[in-house]
């Protein structure tokens, strides 16, 4: 069943470690069967208010290749890149096997 990483970014003004993570980070997900299903800046929310100034959602094979991804040296070296100039709240999801969950 996929499973979804959701991520709000936030960043702290530094744009070089900013592109030096992404070197890092892009490469590991797609290693671990991660793809990029929403990244960029956040829309319009339809409702409410939403406070985070980039949003992406990434689609894995299943919540155990994300739990491999995020303790992978690969992404812990990407997560030590962007210390000091990002901050990331980042959420795992398991899909809906079929239908609407109650």
């Amino acid at each position: 069943m996929p499973a979804y990483v959701i991520v709000d970014v936030e960043s702290l003004d530094d744009e070089e470690a900013a592109v030096a993570y992404s070197e890092v980070a892009i490469p590991s997900i797609s290693r671990y069967g991660g793809r990029y299903l929403v990244g960029g800046p956040t829309p319009e929310p339809v409702e409410g208010t939403w406070d985070s100034a980039r949003l992406i959602v990434i689609e894995f094979p299943g919540m155990a290749r994300i739990r491999e991804w995020y303790d992978s040296p690969e992404y812990t070296r990407a997560r030590e890149i962007r210390e000091g100039a990002m901050r990331l709240r980042i959420v795992f999801a398991e899909g809906v096997r079929t239908g609407v969950p109650s």
